[in-house]
């Protein structure tokens, strides 16, 4: 069934509850373990449902946010999502208190026993009204950057199409195009501010109810953050300042005499090459089928599963000026199909949603037959791992979107992912320094992130620029407003990544066998285990930074 033909039916809220409350009953007075988990499969169907509604109703809305009928909708389950999570835990709560647990946990395994021990600690009634308020907030900044309106060089852009101005070869016309980016945000900035203003307090509010002492490890718990918390990732981003940072510069430094110029600035840290970055050749519709065609070459399993992509038109890639900004993959378990969401704008990152959103699409393609919801249940970290990994295992096939450019492309890819990890760790930096401090002004946000930069981005000027140069810059990061503490999940999943990528190198057929393994896992066991299953040094571990920055200098720096 293609996309376009998959019904959408808002869920009644009365009855949703009545379902809950039925599972709840049944499986409190379950007499065997045999019996619960009979009971909990119960509970996939009606999961799968819902998860199934909301995530088709969000993505038809994102790809027209003018669209009445599915604006309204998107209200409707901003509202009932809260009520839902609530409805799961208190089901979940059985299954954690359960007299059966051992063997429950044998089926769906210790994993998921964590997984619904941080659940629990992480919703109650009290702060439902909060969630509601919380989702509505987010989605009013998802709006506000959606309706962007920039005229530039006699077109109307919004901020995504706006992008090849900004990574222009012509220096005049990219700092003009980031002026006008800047000019824009700069309107919106008190209302950004009040946005976030609201969402702190609020996210503050919701953890002091449920007993924490700040939204930081609250927001931690809803990352599901089950194997390590902020010691590790405090430690994590000190060897990415040690090691990553210093070659982050040395970087910039060739990357100033390849373009030309005498220092750069703010408009030239996304362009690599004086003739401009390289940009894909051929029409959208020939992107994908390259694509294909790639998928068809790297292995069968790849094959199939982009073949069922295009056939089920489970794609919407085009920009739009009424498209949400970004990109993604969704799961909708009661079809078995990932779909994926992003804004083709004529550069490389066409490119990357091809690459990048398929290896998480691909991910959930060859387990989607997995009977245990739960070992479906993947971490962020670990679930950008299989998208990030596949930006590298696809280099192969890069003359085929490139052209006589393709190793202009690795060039810039490599340089782009290394210069990300700073960045990465400044964004969840930031957000640490913000929720342990929830009484900060918009202002001194806006100085704790001028202060990081000189940490994490030293080089970087944005002469006197009256947005960017105040610390407004992180106010573009649609994750800081929507997905508290997500970002670091990138970073983490890019070191790893490279890990695979100088693996590949030396041996590509051994490196797609244990990718493959690390996708099959799935949410099988914990993140380090997983890694170590599969051949790979944790983040965390001291000295794995070290050693793989030096390794990707010897990559990159040739």
């Amino acid at each position: 069934m293609k996309f376009s033909e998959l019904p959408y039916k808002r869920f009644d809220m009365d009855e949703v509850k009545k379902q809950f409350e039925s599972l709840i009953e049944s499986s409190r007075n379950a007499k065997s373990g045999e019996e619960q988990f009979e009971i909990h499969k119960k509970y996939y169907e009606l999961i799968s449902d819902i998860v199934t509604t909301i995530r088709i109703g969000n993505f038809r809305h994102d790809v027209d946010t003018t669209d009445k009928f599915y604006a309204e909708e998107k209200e409707y389950l901003d509202e009932q999502l809260p009520l839902v999570e609530q409805l799961e835990n208190e089901y979940k709560k059985v299954l954690f208190n359960s007299p059966y647990r051992d063997y429950l946990e044998e089926k769906i395994g210790k994993v998921a026993f964590k997984n619904i021990e941080l659940a629990i600690k992480s919703i109650s009634d009290e702060i439902l009204p909060l969630m509601q308020e919380e989702n509505a907030l987010a989605s009013r900044y998802d709006n506000l950057i959606a309706s962007a309106r920039i005229s530039f060089n006699g077109e109307e852009c919004n901020l995504s199409l706006l992008r090849k101005y900004l990574t222009d070869k012509d220096r005049e016309v990219r700092k003009k195009a980031w002026k006008a980016y800047s000019d824009y945000f700069l309107s919106v900035t008190d209302e950004i501010d009040e946005i976030y203003d609201k969402l702190v307090k609020n996210r503050t509010a919701q953890a002091k109810a449920l007993g924490y002492e700040s939204f930081v490890e609250l927001g931690y718990n809803r990352m599901v953050r089950n194997s390590y918390r902020r010691k590790e990732v405090e430690n994590f981003r000190k060897q990415v300042k040690e090691s990553f940072v210093p070659l982050v510069s040395k970087i910039n430094e060739e990357r100033r005499k390849q373009i030309g110029v005498d220092k750069l600035k703010y408009y030239d840290h996304e362009v690599y090459f004086k003739e401009g970055n390289p940009s894909p050749i051929g029409t959208p519709e020939q992107i994908m089928k390259a694509g294909q065609e790639m998928y068809k070459e790297l292995s069968s399993e790849t094959a199939e599963f982009f073949d069922f992509m295009m056939d089920g038109e489970y794609f919407d890639v085009l920009g739009r000026k009424n498209k949400k900004q970004g990109g993604y993959m969704e799961y909708l378990p009661k079809y078995k199909a990932p779909i994926i969401f992003a804004n083709f704008n004529g550069t490389s990152g066409d490119i990357d949603v091809i690459t990048h959103e398929c290896g998480h699409a691909f991910q959930g393609y060859v387990t989607r037959d997995e009977e245990i919801l739960e070992h479906l249940d993947i971490t962020m970290e670990t679930a950008e791992i299989h998208s990030m990994s596949m930006e590298y295992f696809t280099y192969g096939w890069m003359k085929n979107f490139f052209g006589d450019r393709e190793k202009d492309y690795f060039k810039m890819h490599q340089e782009d992912a290394i210069l990300f990890v700073p960045y990465g760790c400044m964004v969840d930096e930031f957000q640490h320094i913000v929720y342990d401090n929830p009484d900060m002004t918009p202002k001194e946000r806006k100085e704790a992130w001028k202060e990081l930069e000189k940490t994490y981005r030293p080089e970087m000027d944005y002469e006197d620029d009256p947005f960017f140069g105040e610390g407004g810059f992180w106010q573009k990061q649609l994750h800081i407003f929507d997905l508290p503490f997500y970002y670091i999940d990138y970073v983490l999943a890019s070191v790893v990544a490279m890990q695979f990528k100088v693996w590949m190198n030396k041996d590509f057929d051994d490196a797609w066998k244990h990718y493959l393994e690390l996708c099959k896992l799935s949410a099988k066991d914990f993140y380090e285990n997983e890694l170590a299953q599969v051949g790979l040094q944790s983040p965390f571990k001291d000295g794995t930074i070290e050693k793989l920055a030096k390794d990707m200098e010897r990559e990159t720096l040739k």
